[in-house]
């Protein structure tokens, strides 16, 4: 090998622009990162060609003053940190000092600036070939310009690589509506090839951030989700998360910050995986733009040169408080507690009243008993510590929609005063033994009754089951696991989580484990592969909800052979306790399998469908 030797400031500036520059959409990121660390309130971006030939953002932040600005395009120089404490609370999305020098060693990059004190603003100028500086006064206001000419004319083997000018551009655009998400404070405008492609004003009110997301995500995404605002120690969750009706076949409406950072993160992604588990359509991704706030110093930024990932000191703690909040926001949306999916309420004195509950044509119906085969053998669960409710019971021992307790007189299904309505209504018809017609407020509710009775069913079944607990099986003969070291350290350390859902691990030696007992209800289940992979959870993210997957799974199973089945005929009053259950049960808007239960149809809908008014 030939001797050792220090590599040149331009070729060491090449390759760390292979690190951060990889195409316009990379030094469109850095930029826009540096003007929002300046303070600025309005960034405006000009691009052409997709943003090979020109990229240039031009912020009112507090500029750089004249003798910083050769300093501004050296590798490692910043005003962000001073020190070691400085990196381990990082409050900046920039710090590490490279991006300007990396942009300029693969491009012809201007830099214009001026701060408040200084009398004229100041440009350098700078290209690849030689990297050497010129300084020279400049007409600006206050503020700060960077113009990025020619990306990649010095490194043509990078540029063969770039795709496509409208693919360019649309990588570039994500960027800006990322950023535009982190600061609803800041107005972004961006202009390509001298047309004006979005002009986003700052938005300072809960209904202006909501128009801005809408900009960004599309009306549709605002329409169909749920708002959550959830803090605990310390730690704040808050945004918007869609309804799992408005699911996307691949994940690209997926926005999660922490600390105003852009980032993707697989402890994150576990998390949002958990808690949309059982109401997603299979192969189906979440749409959410959430926001995560913690004390930057229990979060390392400093992990990837991009910024793209980080790492929680308490990855579990911020795990579980993940999964719950978005568990909780989601449980809750059922109806009658937010819109009607795909539709946002109209003005209540614009909707006429429900002309069968006026003339008080349901009143006196009581609630519905659907009996079905067993859905669940009651020895699955070990013993009930204290009498159980009926509601329990029925989802035990067959699915009864009952909600009061045996002897106890039938609720009503007429309204209690004049006027009032439930969210679902008051079923009308049964539409070829599949769809319940019902009329509400606002128009037209349709059902699907075995989707939504498999879901009521399935609620109560997972609340049986975490009241009572699970009864384990022993086996005949313990079944033995080759594990590593720390896979049976890990099994050793969480053998009372293992327990609580029915598995008996024991340690045989260094690297053997002994599967001694196992649930009941996931006799059928490969265990020793089950175990596996939950030590490979447990050890990557903490927790692991795979256990509670399949015992969800089987509960799931026997929910669908307990629901109603399609071509039953059932009566109004069996219609109207399952409207009734439905309001009460968490996640109702979709079955098991994460279709939806129902939908509504306004007035206004029905008119336009109609030509009425026309």
């Amino acid at each position: 090998m030939s001797r050792i030797q220090l590599l040149s400031p331009r070729l060491a500036n090449q390759i760390a622009a292979g690190e951060v520059v990889e195409r316009p959409a990379s030094v469109i990121k850095e930029l826009l990162e540096n003007s929002l660390d300046a303070g600025a309130q309005r960034i405006d971006i000009d691009v052409e060609q997709g943003g090979v030939k020109l990229l240039r953002v031009r912020d009112d932040g507090s500029g750089i003053d004249q003798e910083d600005l050769p300093l501004a395009l050296s590798r490692h120089a910043t005003s962000k940190i001073r020190d070691l404490d400085d990196l381990e609370r990082v409050f900046t999305l920039g710090f590490r000092g490279e991006a300007l020098a990396s942009v300029s060693s693969v491009s012809r990059l201007v830099l214009t600036s001026r701060t408040a004190e200084a009398e004229q603003a100041w440009q350098v100028e700078t290209e690849g070939r030689d990297m050497q500086p010129r300084l020279q006064p400049a007409a600006h206001p206050q503020g700060t310009t960077v113009e990025v000419r020619d990306l990649f004319f010095n490194t043509p083997a990078r540029r063969k690589f770039l795709r496509t000018e409208k693919t360019e551009f649309s990588h570039l655009e994500e960027v800006v509506k990322r950023l535009a998400l982190s600061r609803f404070d800041v107005a972004f405008n961006l202009r390509h090839n001298g047309r004006a492609v979005f002009s986003l004003r700052p938005a300072t009110t809960e209904q202006e951030a909501r128009r801005r997301v809408a900009s960004v995500c599309g009306p549709a995404f605002v329409e169909q989700s749920c708002t959550i605002d959830n803090e605990r120690d310390g730690v704040r969750l808050w945004g918007w998360v869609g309804l799992p009706t408005f699911s996307r076949s691949q994940a690209d409406l997926q926005y999660f910050f922490v600390n105003g950072r852009m980032i993707r993160d697989k402890l994150v992604a576990h998390a949002v995986r958990q808690a949309y588990r059982d109401v997603l359509f299979n192969g189906r991704h979440p749409t959410f733009v959430l926001y995560l706030e913690v004390d930057p110093a229990v979060v390392d930024v400093n992990v990837h040169p991009t910024k793209h990932e980080v790492r929680f000191r308490d990855g579990r703690m911020v795990h579980d408080f993940l999964f719950s909040s978005l568990y909780r926001a989601l449980a809750e949306h059922r109806p009658g507690a937010d819109a009607a999916p795909g539709h946002s309420d109209a003005p209540a004195e614009a909707q006429p009243v429900a002309s069968g509950v006026q003339i008080g044509a349901f009143s006196g119906q009581a609630s519905m008993t659907l009996p079905e085969p067993q859905a669940a053998p009651a020895s699955y669960f070990s013993p009930p510590a204290r009498p159980l409710t009926g509601e329990v019971r029925d989802s035990l021992g067959g699915y009864s929609a009952l909600y009061a307790a045996p002897g106890s007189p039938p609720p009503t299904a007429s309204p209690s005063e004049p006027g009032e309505i439930p969210p679902m209504g008051y079923a009308v018809a049964q539409l070829h033994g599949v769809y319940i017609l019902a009329e509400n407020a606002h128009g037209l509710v349709v059902v699907d009754m075995h989707a939504a009775h498999e879901r009521i069913t399935y609620e109560r079944l997972k609340l049986a089951m975490q009241q009572e607990g699970l009864r384990s099986q022993p086996l005949l003969v313990p079944e033995s696991l080759a594990v590593s070291q720390r896979e049976a350290d890990c099994a050793e350390e969480h053998a009372e989580w293992f327990s609580r859902l029915g598995f008996a691990l024991q340690r045989m030696g260094p690297e053997s484990l002994a599967i001694r007992e196992t649930p009941s209800l996931l006799r059928q289940a490969d265990a020793a592969q089950l175990v596996r992979d939950v030590l490979a959870d447990l050890m990557e993210f903490g927790t692991s909800d795979r256990i509670q997957a399949h015992l969800n799974e089987l509960l799931g199973t026997m929910a669908c052979h307990g629901a109603v089945r399609a071509n039953r005929r059932l009566t109004l009053t069996e219609m109207n306790a399952l409207l009734r259950d439905m309001e009460q049960t968490e996640r109702s808007g979709q079955c098991n399998h994460g279709r939806p239960t129902w939908t509504q149809m306004s007035m206004a809908d029905l008119d336009k469908l109609f030509l009425r008014g026309r």
